[in-house]
């Protein structure tokens, strides 16, 4: 699994050093972190739902994800301050791209009606976001030991300074970006 980083190495420096003409190769953007996010919105009524996205994550990642606990309470939402909200992970060096790989490769390609992700969804500082609808698209989820369909949403932290840079970054990376 470390083809990413091999590729990263041999592949997108020199790649990224022609096209922007960058002088050092400490200019050039990397994959900073990826952070997975699972929330949970009927967290009240099923307090079991929390343990299963918290063991989906896990296995998914192959990291212990961490708890995410509410900053501040909202009467509509019925959600006090400091309530279980739902569950996150932080990948970064080999893990990072292991998960990178897998998800470029084998769970993106298994989504129904895949034609690419959206360029839409950068922050103007070089950070790009996808929302995930199930779980199931990860092959180590098995579909009989599953609770319920769960969302996700993946943010890959990049180093670069803007969103032409970064898509660039993730493109040679082989993330498939809609034309």
């Amino acid at each position: 699994m470390e083809k990413l980083k091999e590729q990263y190495k041999k592949e997108v420096v020199p790649a990224l050093m022609k096209k922007f003409n960058y002088k050092s190769v400490m200019q050039v953007p990397k994959l900073d972190k990826i952070v997975i996010n699972i929330g949970l919105g009927d967290l009240k009524d099923n307090p079991k739902s929390l343990d299963n996205a918290i063991n989906d994550l896990g296995i998914i990642t192959g990291q212990k994800p961490i708890v995410t606990k509410a900053r501040k309470s909202i009467a509509a939402f019925k959600l006090r301050e400091g309530a279980n909200i739902g569950c996150k992970v932080t990948l970064r060096s080999t893990k990072m791209y292991e998960f990178a790989y897998k998800f470029f490769n084998v769970a993106l390609p298994r989504v129904r009606d895949f034609r690419g992700v959206s360029t839409d969804s950068f922050d103007g500082r070089g950070n790009y976001s996808v929302g995930i609808k199930e779980q199931l698209i990860f092959p180590e989820i098995e579909y009989e030991k599953i609770d319920k369909l769960r969302g996700m949403d993946i943010i890959f932290v990049t180093t670069a300074k803007s969103d032409e840079e970064a898509k660039e970054l993730l493109t040679l990376l082989g993330m498939p970006f809609k034309n």
